[in-house]
């Protein structure tokens, strides 16, 4: 019924382009499908969930310069400036911003230094009381600080000795759920988990502590200080152009160095990957594009070569859906061939990718999705010249050898 033969005959009289349309079929199914990957990857990653109301925080960072400056007081009397201001919900003082790409981390335990035990990787953020309120996160667990447990010093070797723990390390850590109230060591130095927090992303998206946090009630007064300041809903633009002055008024001897809303500081901070999933939406819809117009090319250059042998199957009664199936039996062959060809080295370029990079295995999913998608294209990119094919007439078809 689809007369195999001669279109394999026609096929093998006329290679080269066969093996190149088959050979651009191949290297698009294996570049699409681990780009369509990866893009998957990125997208769930820059759209992950942090926990945290973005579009109503923002940073602000001081240097002060002035001599007579007590930075421990000025930290008060900022905070209590911040938060009293219009549109503002609450602002601390914090030593990290979440989602900037920027903080500290350090190696929590079980046990003690020396003694084996689960030890976990985690981010830390040093604020008082009101960090949970300006982060807009959720106690699930446990309580809050209390002015008693909080350190003001500028001595890094004082620690605090309770925290709150990110519930991602707390499962983790305690993976029977009974952390609350356990203490866990920094070396050799006990804390006690007072509290477990729901969800809230760390400095870092990319590695194994963008989940794993802990919040110390401590500040480390410093010359450069940093707050986060959490506003009403669609207050946040008015808040960010009157806080300079605010400040600046507050204490004129520093400098307001810089007042980021925290959705540009993660924009900022993932520009690398948005710019790479760009790029490779563009390379795969430029490579579905040629492969389509390679598709198109190739059968219009058949159906001019095949002028004769077409007039004469018209001129014997073929109909004109016998000439379009031909022409897209023969395209089928050649994209099923690419196709396979492809998928194999999708596996294989996947596979280099996961060696070099450390990206996830391809699923196969994405090579079979992308193999319909290909067979699809190819079969639509050639039913515009079959038909052209079919409505040539049998006498100027013969006329024209």
């Amino acid at each position: 019924m689809f007369e195999f033969r001669p279109i394999l005959n026609a096929l093998l009289r006329a290679k080269s382009g066969a093996i190149l349309l088959l050979l651009q079929i191949a290297i698009t199914t294996a570049i699409v499908s681990n780009a369509a990957f990866i893009i998957n990857e990125r997208m769930n990653y820059l759209e992950q969930e942090t926990g945290l109301p973005e579009q109503d925080l923002f940073r602000v960072t001081t240097m002060a310069f002035g001599s007579d400056i007590d930075l421990a007081k000025q930290i008060e009397l900022d905070e209590t400036l911040l938060r009293n201001m219009s549109g503002v919900i609450d602002a601390v003082h914090i030593n990290a911003v979440p989602l900037s790409g920027g903080g500290s981390g350090g190696s929590y335990s079980i046990l003690p230094q020396g003694q084996v035990s689960t030890t976990v990787n985690a981010s830390y953020f040093l604020a008082d009381s009101h960090a949970l309120n300006t982060l807009g996160v959720e106690l699930i667990a446990g309580r809050n600080f209390d002015e008693t447990e909080m350190i003001v010093s500028t001595d890094d070797s004082a620690t605090a000795k309770v925290a709150l723990m990110t519930q991602a390390m707390h499962d983790e850590m305690f993976p029977d759920g009974n952390g609350l109230g356990k203490i866990i060591y920094r070396d050799s130095s006990p804390v006690k988990v007072i509290g477990i927090i729901k969800l809230m992303k760390g400095p870092w998206l990319k590695d194994q502590r963008r989940d794993r946090s802990l919040i110390f009630p401590q500040v480390r007064p410093r010359t450069f200080q940093k707050f986060v300041i959490r506003t009403e809903p669609n207050e946040r633009a008015a808040v960010m152009a009157r806080i300079e002055d605010a400040l600046l008024t507050e204490y004129p001897h520093r400098v307001v160095t810089s007042v980021i809303g925290l959705d540009e500081l993660k924009a900022r901070y993932v520009a690398e990957d948005t710019l790479m999933v760009r790029m490779l939406m563009v390379l795969i819809t430029v490579l579905v594009l040629i492969t389509a117009l390679g598709i198109f090319g190739l059968t219009l250059f058949n159906i001019n070569k095949r002028l004769k042998q077409i007039g004469t199957r018209r001129a014997l009664g073929a109909r004109k859906s016998a000439i379009i199936r031909y022409f897209l039996v023969e395209n089928a062959l050649i994209c099923s061939v690419g196709v396979a060809v492809g998928s194999f080295g999708a596996i294989g370029v996947g596979n280099k990718l996961m060696a070099l990079y450390s990206v996830p295995a391809l699923s196969t999913s994405y090579v079979v999705t992308t193999s319909l998608l290909v067979i699809v294209m190819s079969l639509l990119a050639v039913i515009g010249p079959a038909k052209r094919a079919a409505d040539i007439s049998p006498s100027i078809a013969t006329r024209s050898i």
